[in-house]
């Protein structure tokens, strides 16, 4: 069996971690793409996980009295490992010959997801016979020499310290990647919604739009417990790979990811109707094209769309009704995070709305700080909807106007960030479903109606400008004492005129 070379040390900290895969961004920055260190990494841990797994393993057999061989053997059967690897499948073995590393790494993987099918087309999905050129293959012998310096099996590196280097990564190329169309949303932004919904062990939450899997993530984290079943589903086929590694990083590895337009094609059915969920959460895309009246209505469960087809040019009311009919009916919350537009557009958009809130389903309304997200300074906004309100929040909408809660990002110099301080202040807020001075109000449905079934959260609450209380006693004493000094400095100048010769001066 091989053995852990001697330089590879154990990595126990956070920042360590995160300095590596800085140095693997650097590395790979000018060459190609930064989800093959994402690849790497994971690769990297599936082959130290098998190896700590197959060394215990070994020397419980032999303990009990099985020879060497046959231990060995035995110990690499598939019962016992996390992932389903073979010796010659390794990393160690694989990455030896560095003058091959681009076949021998895309054959390898090609290899692992055949025998691990929840990962075929995920590791499979990143051709290294990209490092084409002699300087891309010199960058590739470069990562590889990186990650040679550490063991990143479980004893040595927890799921949580691997799945914030992911996260890390992530965020660090969030940037680049919002520029060619991929949306991050912000770490604070999620962490928000999901304290929000609260949710709870032995629950199920899904994400429509489940990107890098940030919101299942977070939820899991949440619940603190494995017993919480994770659903989720995604177009863009790369950040599929990429939601399904990063999961994976993260040590949840029962989570339930299909790729696919939600909108069009849901993936998730129960007997032949649209499965439904304690929890719904999502940031979809926003004002996404080419989802109006025609093509909604060739669309699988078409149902859904029981208040009205959106406009063609956007498709945020299709998201939001989408995950309506995903919740239960019982227990189901919503939360999605859209455009703040969505809010108060008119035409069929407003229709959708109208239909929305005589159901009596939303429930609150956020307006975010402008600057949170990478790809657009516009403000977003939050809707928590709830198909089962509870008592005394019937026939009313709780509205936050968030825009002044943040700080400026500490690395991103033309963004803003929820601070810890910040969520603490809306998600209580939330909870305490009454109106606080110039930061949230209750508004009835009736008021709603008024307005036109706007939901714009300025029109309901206003950020209060702070006034200083005057102490009118202590202004007037500094009044008097002013105008004693005056009187002084009066006298003075008087003094001196006519010390000058200019009497009679009044």
């Amino acid at each position: 069996m091989p053995q852990l070379p001697l330089f590879q040390k154990p990595l126990n900290s956070r920042d360590e971690l995160n300095a590596l895969v800085d140095k693997a961004a650097d590395i790979i920055r000018t060459a190609t793409d930064y989800k093959f260190i994402l690849v790497l990494l994971l690769y990297k841990r599936m082959s130290d996980v098998w190896k700590e797994e197959f060394e215990e393993e070994r020397k419980k057999l032999i303990e009990k009295g099985w020879t060497e061989d046959k231990a060995e053997k035995e110990a690499e059967n598939e019962v016992y490992h996390t992932y389903n690897l073979k010796r010659d499948l390794l990393w160690d073995n694989v990455t030896k010959d560095v003058k091959k590393l681009p076949e021998n790494l895309s054959n390898v993987l090609r290899d692992v997801a055949e025998l691990n099918p929840d990962l075929k087309g995920v590791l499979d999905r990143f051709n290294f016979l990209a490092f084409t050129t002699q300087e891309h293959r010199e960058k590739l012998r470069m990562l590889v020499e990186l990650f040679n310096r550490y063991n990143l099996g479980n004893k040595s590196v927890s799921s949580d310290i691997i799945g914030d280097a992911y996260e890390h990564i992530l965020y660090k190329f969030a940037p680049s990647q919002a520029k060619q169309g991929e949306v991050y949303t912000p770490r604070e932004v999620i962490k928000l919604l999901v304290e929000i919904l609260d949710p709870k062990e032995g629950e199920s939450v899904y994400d429509p739009a489940c990107g890098s899997g940030g919101m299942l993530i977070e939820s899991f984290r949440h619940v603190e417990s494995e017993d919480i079943d994770l659903y989720g589903q995604e177009y863009n086929q790369d950040i599929f790979a990429i939601c399904k590694m990063n999961l994976l990083a993260h040590g949840i590895t029962d989570a339930f990811i299909e790729y696919g337009d939600s909108l069009l094609y849901p993936r998730f059915k129960e007997n032949g109707k649209l499965k439904q969920f304690d929890v719904v959460i999502a940031n979809p895309p926003w004002n996404q094209d080419g989802y109006g009246e025609e093509n909604l209505k060739r669309a699988d469960f078409r149902e859904r769309y029981v208040f009205g087809y959106p406009p063609n040019n956007s498709a945020d009311w299709a998201w939001i009704q989408h995950m309506i009919a995903s919740a239960k009916d019982d227990t189901g919350r919503v939360g999605v995070v859209i455009d703040n537009g969505a809010l108060f557009r008119g035409g069929k958009e407003k229709i959708i709305r109208e239909g929305i809130l005589k159901k009596d389903l939303i429930e609150c309304v956020i307006l975010l700080p402008e600057k949170l997200f990478y790809n657009t300074g516009a403000p977003g906004a939050i809707i928590i909807l709830n198909k089962n309100k509870p008592a005394g929040r019937e026939g009313k909408v709780l509205f936050i106007n968030a825009s002044n809660e943040y700080e400026k990002h500490p690395e991103v110099r033309k963004l803003n960030r929820l601070g810890g301080k910040h969520i603490e202040k809306i998600v209580q807020a939330y909870r305490d479903f009454k109106d606080g001075d110039g930061f949230c109000r209750v508004a009835s449905l009736e008021e709603i109606k008024e307005n036109d079934y706007n939901l714009n959260v300025t029109l309901y609450v206003f950020p209060q400008e702070e006034v200083e209380e005057i102490d009118i006693a202590a202004e007037w004493r500094k009044l008097e004492k002013i105008e004693k000094e005056i009187v002084e400095v009066e006298k003075r100048i008087k003094g001196y005129l006519e010390e000058l010769g200019y009497g009679g001066v009044s």
